[in-house]
């Protein structure tokens, strides 16, 4: 089975009715296999999500790294935490200190899961990593699946979105699904 045709089969039969994003899954299918990919590869994923969404990055870590899973533990950190000064950060010379920093933490292998709104100074960081993982709200960016903030159903779209990408993790970590 390709990812395709099983990201397809659990769109339509998970419990979590997550059919909206039926539709739109040919957007989303070549992100998701990209960053897992990277993963497994052996990069570092750095959360970072706007003020808003900070409940949605430790919902992230808590459950991608959960003990009772059958898989080994991933390098998933939320930014934030590894840098508790970023708010501060707006000059191109700020940031790009704090990219020496995660160089030389992770060398070129990292990348960064940007959750929020388009209007966020924290999006000026994520778009730095060429690398990125992006789930923009009111924008289109490259490598970017795009939400709309005014949308009345968003959180629940985003824990239907990790719970596809978290399951999407184990098909393709053990190999049940061609990439």
């Amino acid at each position: 089975m390709t990812f395709d045709q099983w990201t397809l089969e659990t769109i339509r039969y998970d419990k979590s009715m997550m059919s909206w994003l039926e539709e739109r899954r040919h957007e989303w299918l070549p992100l998701a296999q990209d960053a897992i990919l990277k993963l497994l590869e052996g990069y570092t994923l750095l959360v970072l999500t706007d003020d808003n969404r900070d409940w949605f990055a430790t919902y992230i870590l808590s459950k991608l790294n959960n003990s009772l899973k059958n898989r080994p533990f991933l390098p998933v950190y939320k930014l934030k935490t590894l840098y508790p000064n970023l708010r501060t950060l707006q000059e191109e010379e700020e940031i790009e200190l704090l990219f020496d920093m995660l160089s030389i933490s992770f060398g070129e292998r990292f990348f960064i899961w940007y959750i929020g709104n388009s209007t966020s100074s924290y999006l000026k960081i994520a778009m730095r990593c060429k690398k990125g993982f992006f789930w923009i709200m009111d924008k289109e960016v490259q490598n970017g699946f795009t939400l709309r903030s005014y949308d009345e159903l968003l959180d629940i779209k985003l824990l239907q979105l990790f719970r596809l990408f978290d399951k999407s993790i184990d098909v393709i970590l053990f190999g049940e699904v061609e990439v």
